[in-house]
């Protein structure tokens, strides 16, 4: 069977509460065996109390001298650790049937009751405080083998790996620490680890989703630093399997500063070319009627509709900026109701199968249309796909940026504040423009890019300011899980 180990570090204090500045009084201990351990450590004589270890800054930067792990206990001081994840591999396993079941197991240990940190809570992260001098990967090779005798040397006879993941910081009343997590492939039997009972007493084998599970009814029962671990792994899991790309200035963009993502807060659907794609019929006949009119109208010569919308944006822009019509209300409103006239029902029919998506999605996430069209043609749009009913009353369009576009800072600012979001990453985006998508990411929202074909010139688009892309809307069932489900299992 496949057996995954969650180890991580020991290195998280008793500590309920700081004492002024410098430390910790007895009765901040919640029972008599934890206060036994507050004498200890005040004594010197906790286990490893002497050991000196890698204190840290607030940004993971080495202090020059560390501390005794005691001082680093009471002082509840910054610090390094390692949590190491083992999956543990037995021939004759049906792997794929397994993951696929959800049913793999892992070992969690109860804490000895002698640790200076959680005596008797659930660990399914067992490791160790990285020692002064000593680096992460150094740390956690020492701590896999004493604890779990499994060697990840190079050359070992097992065959055994271990590949580094992410750094991290965590921090609550108990503890501060940066720590490094690991996943180690142990190739082996699990009657053959070798398991330090003075560190352990005893081991249980649970499956995947059961431990989930008793970490969201029972948290207190498990080392919170552990539990926050696990979210980031499984969270770095799934962001590897749907390949969402690593974009430095986002929580999870970041590697060496891994962190979890806020939760969506709302999600904003472009309307042409996204929420539905007609191989570009209705842009096509939008962008005809657009030159219709300039050359109609106002006797434009003939392209220079499409000049004025390379050059601003939009054409509407082009024609107010050269002064070709007046920015009175009048105008502008003739103008897009003139150009958005066309047969959209005889363009775009209904999709029952994008209605059962966003039928699925999150009901507590606001669903917006953000277009640089009118809020009109857009609607016409929905009620021709028949999912209207899903987006009452939450279409913002290019009247309420001030006729900016999606190019422009102050629409996706206008777009927050019409949501009432004030957290840009908390904004998912959905859009088929790789510029709109550059624009996105200037002010902080999580975009994806709908469509790997460019419009204009016809050929494979992509967009490194986008963290994921897919070919049509659909695909975002399997990019973005955590619209439809929740992912937070502590």
């Amino acid at each position: 069977m496949d057996i995954f180990l969650f180890a991580a570090t020991a290195g998280v204090s008793l500590l309920r509460k700081r004492h002024e500045k410098i430390g910790w009084t007895v009765s901040s201990y919640e029972s008599a065996e934890e206060q036994k351990l507050w004498t200890a450590l005040q004594n010197g004589t906790s286990r490893d109390a002497g050991e000196r270890v890698c204190t840290v800054t607030p940004d993971n930067i080495r202090t020059p001298s560390g501390h005794l792990r005691s001082e680093m206990r009471l002082q509840n001081l910054w610090h390094r650790a390692t949590y190491i994840l083992v999956l543990v591999k037995e021939k004759g396993d049906n792997r794929k049937l397994k993951e696929q079941q959800n049913q793999r197991s892992v070992l969690v240990q109860r804490r000895s009751q002698q640790k200076d940190y959680c005596p008797g809570k659930l660990d399914p992260t067992p490791g160790g405080v990285v020692g002064f001098g000593e680096n992460y990967q150094e740390n956690a090779k020492r701590e896999v083998f004493e604890e779990m005798g499994v060697d990840v040397t190079q050359g070992n006879v097992d065959g055994n790996s271990m590949e580094r993941l992410f750094t991290f910081s965590y921090q609550d009343h108990k503890v501060r620490v940066w720590g490094d997590f690991y996943e180690v492939s142990y190739y082996g039997s699990v009657k053959n680890l070798t398991i330090q009972e003075e560190e352990v007493d005893e081991v249980l084998v649970l499956y995947m989703d059961e431990l989930k599970t008793r970490i969201e009814e029972s948290p207190d029962d498990f080392m919170p630093d552990a539990c926050h671990a696990m979210k980031l792994y499984f969270q770095r899991k799934e962001d590897m399997q749907v390949k969402r790309r690593l974009l430095k200035g986002y929580s999870s963009g970041d590697l060496d500063r891994y962190n979890l993502r806020p939760k969506p807060k709302v999600i904003f659907f472009d309307c042409d070319d996204c929420l539905y794609f007609d191989n570009w019929k209705t842009a096509k006949k939008l962008t005809a009627k657009i030159e219709q009119w300039c050359v109609e109208k106002l006797g434009l010569p003939k392209g220079k509709a499409y000049e004025l919308y390379k050059e601003h944006g939009t054409a509407l822009r082009g024609l107010l900026a050269e002064g070709h019509i007046d920015d009175s209300p009048e105008s502008i409103d003739g103008f897009l109701r003139d150009v958005h006239d066309i047969p959209i029902h005889d363009l775009i029919k209904p999709d029952k199968k994008l209605r059962e998506i966003l039928l699925r999605m999150n009901p507590t996430i606001p669903k917006f249309i953000f277009t640089a069209s009118v809020s009109h043609h857009a609607i016409r749009c929905l009620k021709a796909l028949g999912i209207e009913d899903l987006f009452e009353d939450t279409v913002i369009d290019v009247k309420e940026c001030d006729l900016e576009t999606k190019h422009s800072r102050h629409s996706f600012q206008v777009a927050m504040d019409i949501a009432q979001v004030d957290d840009p990453e908390a904004c998912v985006f959905l859009d088929d423009s790789v510029t709109n998508i550059r624009a996105a990411r200037e002010i902080g929202w999580r975009s994806v890019l709908v469509g790997k074909v460019g419009r204009d010139c016809g050929k494979p688009i992509f967009s490194e300011n986008a963290e994921l892309e897919v070919e049509r809307i659909y695909d975002i069932v399997e990019a973005l899980p955590e619209l439809f489900v929740s992912s937070e299992t502590c």
